[in-house]
């Protein structure tokens, strides 16, 4: 199983991150390349369109409110894996109100490609989200 995890740190609370990028259904508020997510299931399930229109669809596996992190499966997209689970997480950093650190991690099997093909394909997607969830709170 391949894996890999980016960290950011943001100029906005940690509470103020965790209420853009908390909800579930949320990432079209904050991830350009997700202009589109509708709640299935109770919002258990986020059916995704990305900018090429291509269909991603999740399942939340994991949400803790209090810890700030979420975590979700994909049950089917574009992408060349397969057991792919990931985490959305918000720290404190000790002494500061003003900032957060970000990171968002994920771990999957290749499918059809190499491992190092997919730790760069979502360490790309994970490295330009967190670039632009930082964007938008600095806006």
């Amino acid at each position: 199983m391949a894996s890999t995890s980016v960290s950011r740190t943001v100029p906005a609370s940690p509470d103020k991150v965790w209420s853009l990028i908390g909800g579930f259904d949320a990432l079209p508020d904050w991830l350009p390349h997700i202009p589109e997510s509708t709640a299935l299931e109770g919002g258990r399930v986020r059916r995704l369109k990305n900018s090429e229109g291509e269909i991603i669809t999740e399942r939340l596996l994991e949400f803790n409110e209090a810890e700030r992190h979420y975590s979700y499966a994909i049950l089917q997209a574009p992408f060349p894996v397969n057991g792919y689970v990931a985490t959305l997480r918000v720290h404190t950093i000790p002494g500061r109100d003003d900032i957060a650190e970000v990171q968002w991690s994920g771990r999957f099997n290749p499918v059809d490609a190499t491992e190092s093909e997919v730790v760069d394909l979502f360490t790309g997607i994970y490295r330009d989200g967190l670039d632009a969830l930082h964007a938008a709170v600095s806006a």
